[in-house]
């Protein structure tokens, strides 16, 4: 006579009577699963289909789906804009600093951060956008005293910051708005648009300029320099800034300086594949 046993103890537990290691007892087979997904993704297969990830991981694809929406839910996936596939969210971000030296995008900005800097003599940042936050993912200190609070991983309000408004310029207003519901937005600084309307405005007129010089806009003795950073398909992917602790900036020094943060800024989206499209002349 035989008893037979659940087939989720078969699966996940073993074989009943089969010797079981200390460490195995403390595994959690959801939570390996979940780790073992994440880990099919890299910088050579950035997106995959949940039917690719359950040929690989060797399940069925219920499961695969209820731990993609577990993941997603919590920020560390998120649908690609066909919604078929999935990618890295930026909850993995929040992992640790270990992740984030890991990424394309810091490993190539770095070093440009770092001679933009050498170049104008201030503080310079990478941000990356996470909602309705901007994300600081890179910065180079400059060797002059400055006190900032601003560290890799520090989070800002997207609308009321400069560095946000270049991250906000690829939305449309009825994306903004849904980003956005409420009819005031939280105000930071006498700079801060009070609607999403303003906010429109404000960032459709930076897109145009290519680059966004405010003093004082988040914090009044403080000014930002930032343009945007593009990835292959040709969307602002990041945010490129230099910070200068001054209210004001010496008027001989900014068009240079503005010059030089673009600069960097181009040649970072150029490393990340960004080609602008050229204009064909009329037949």
């Amino acid at each position: 006579m035989t008893t037979d046993s659940p087939q989720e103890d078969t699966q996940e537990g073993g074989q009943e009577g089969a010797p079981e290691s200390a460490q195995d007892k403390y595994i959690v087979p959801g939570l390996e699963r979940g780790l073992r997904l994440l880990g099919e993704f890299s910088s050579r297969e950035r997106t995959l289909s949940a039917a690719e990830l359950a040929r690989r991981l060797k399940v069925p694809r219920s499961t695969v789906f209820r731990l993609l929406a577990t993941l997603e839910m919590m920020g560390f996936v998120e649908r690609t804009d066909g919604g078929r596939e999935f990618r890295l969210g930026m909850a993995v971000l929040r992992l640790g600093f270990d992740y984030l030296a890991s990424l394309e995008l810091t490993e190539l900005g770095r070093p440009l951060l770092d001679r933009l800097r050498d170049e104008i003599h201030y503080p310079c940042n990478l941000v990356v956008r996470d909602g309705r936050s901007i994300v600081y993912v890179a910065k180079s200190v400059a060797s002059r005293p400055f006190a900032s609070t601003v560290n890799v991983g520090t989070r800002l309000p997207a609308h009321a910051t400069v560095l946000g408004r270049v991250l906000l310029e690829d939305l449309s207003l009825a994306e903004l708005r849904a980003l956005y519901p409420e009819d005031r937005l939280e105000v930071y600084s006498e700079s801060t648009p009070r609607t999403v309307e303003e906010l429109y405005e404000m960032v459709q007129r930076d897109r145009q300029r290519g680059y966004v010089l405010h003093e004082g806009f988040f914090e009044a003795s403080i000014s930002t320099i930032a343009a945007p950073v593009r990835d292959r398909s040709g969307k602002v992917t990041a945010a490129l800034g230099a910070t200068i602790p001054a209210a004001r900036i010496d008027p001989d020094q900014l068009d240079n300086m503005v010059e030089q943060v673009r600069r960097a800024a181009a040649e970072l989206s150029r490393l990340l594949d960004y080609r602008p499209e050229v204009p064909r002349p009329f037949a």
